[in-house]
């Protein structure tokens, strides 16, 4: 073969991953508007004022003869999503792998969940139980798809590509989050204008969501590539299976470190991002509107944020680029403490704080963790991942919750949170990267 024809096939090779690439940024724009839009703003409120329209004297609602104080309902709908993923993802993931079919899964669950919130739409009266299944549905779903998607990074990018093309991926998911919240804030705080009801604009902007979701999907699904791999055993059972994924992770301990690491100081970063808006609303004693424009605010920060923490990685390395985003970390929620009530001012500044580096340390990890993953396993440890992500993010709001409950005040319960960002840093930085990778059986970046 001539060098001419390897420099073509190269080139050709370069350019189909370019093509993936751009495909696999699309999905996180289709799907993270379902995260801002749903999860954070809509849902949580309007949900909740169903169940207390259904609930009795006594405030209680009764799903499958269940006595359910209606306030907890949504919090129990989330909690028991992350059961279902965490039964699903690792029989998904492995199923993935040993097909070499992801994009049909991938397809599958998106649509799931881009068809449960759309379906939300006929949220309304009473119809909480409604709610809540598809609560649950969607939630789940979006945790099945996104384990596939982030499993793809280590097939569409090569090692030194890595960093920059996760971290794109996490800003067009911000940008997409910020400019459908605004069209939405827009129908929400103006719907007698465009003839709406408050319950019916909300319910819009929760179908909006799902429809987005799914238009924007059929992008990478038809970018994506599969690629097959020889037929292995049968997947097992969703907890038998992460558990073998977890026995083959202790034959490689420094993955299993990085995991451990990225555990305890992601479930610090999902509290905030939960948590903020009760410490604004309570403490500091901000009104529905600030809290909303410091919500954009995070999500417009965020997009930068995660392309700049993307190129200090290309210069210095994700490791180093992942600690120093926590050690920001620390610095905001030391701020954070100190904070005057009744001064939106500087709380927005706060969330600015916040929007640097939350997009690119998530980026960075994902990135850091790709390399970190047998060959032909991508799926399986992703399905861990996501579940670290998603499913083991509780210690950090019980520990918010217990503070405030012990001091009564949520700056000490905003402070605590602190522990997580400095133990995950101690982690992390014990972890030598480079063996690591070595071990996984993958190649050594020059700059990790």
């Amino acid at each position: 073969m001539g060098t001419d024809t390897l420099r073509t096939d190269a080139a050709d090779d370069a350019a189909g991953r370019r093509r993936e690439q751009r495909g696999w940024y699309v999905y996180d724009w289709a799907c993270s508007v379902y995260s801002t839009s749903v999860l954070t703003v809509f849902l949580g409120p309007y949900l909740t004022s169903v169940a207390e329209s259904a609930a009795g004297p006594d405030g209680y609602v009764h799903p499958l003869g269940i006595p359910v104080r209606a306030g907890s309902f949504f919090a129990y709908s989330v909690s028991l999503s992350v059961i279902v993923a965490v039964l699903v993802m690792p029989l998904v993931g492995a199923a993935a792998d040993r097909s070499g079919r992801k994009k049909p899964l991938l397809a599958a669950a998106a649509y799931t969940g881009a068809g449960a919130t759309t379906a939300m739409f006929f949220l309304d009266g009473d119809r909480y139980l409604l709610g809540g299944l598809l609560l649950v549905v969607a939630n789940a779903a979006q945790s099945v798809a996104m384990m596939l998607y982030n499993s793809y990074l280590p097939q569409i990018a090569r090692p030194e590509e890595r960093d920059a093309v996760s971290s794109r991926g996490w800003a067009f998911g911000y940008a997409a989050g910020a400019l459908v919240l605004v069209a939405n804030l827009i129908l929400y705080t103006a719907h007698d204008s465009f003839g709406l009801s408050e319950s019916a604009a909300v319910r819009v902007c929760l179908a909006s969501a799902g429809l987005w979701w799914g238009a924007f999907a059929l992008i990478p699904l038809r970018r994506l590539r599969d690629r097959r791999v020889p037929a292995r055993e049968a997947a097992l059972p969703g907890f038998r299976q992460l558990a073998a994924t977890v026995r083959d992770m202790r034959r490689r301990p420094l993955t299993l470190a990085f995991l451990l690491a990225y555990l305890v100081y992601n479930d610090g970063i999902q509290t905030v991002i939960s948590q903020a808006s009760v410490y604004g609303s309570e403490e500091l004693g901000l009104g529905q509107s600030t809290l909303i424009v410091a919500v954009l605010l995070v999500q417009l920060l965020a997009v930068a944020g995660a392309l700049a923490l993307g190129r200090l990685a290309r210069a210095y390395g994700a490791k180093r680029t992942i600690l120093g985003s926590l050690v920001a970390w620390t610095v905001t929620l030391a701020a954070g403490y100190f904070l005057p009530a009744g001064e939106p001012v500087w709380f927005f500044v706060l969330a600015a704080g916040i929007g640097l580096v939350l997009g690119g340390s998530q980026a960075l990890s994902r990135s850091l963790f790709s390399h970190l993953v047998p060959p032909g396993k991508e799926a399986e440890y992703f399905s861990a991942y996501e579940l670290s992500d998603r499913g083991m993010s509780w210690l950090g709001p019980l520990l918010f919750g217990l503070t405030y409950q012990l001091t009564g005040s949520y700056r000490d319960a905003i402070i605590s949170l602190v522990a997580f960002f400095v133990i995950g840093f101690a982690l992390l930085a014990r972890v030598p990267v480079r063996r690591a990778i070595d071990d996984a059986g993958n190649p050594v970046p020059a700059r990790i």
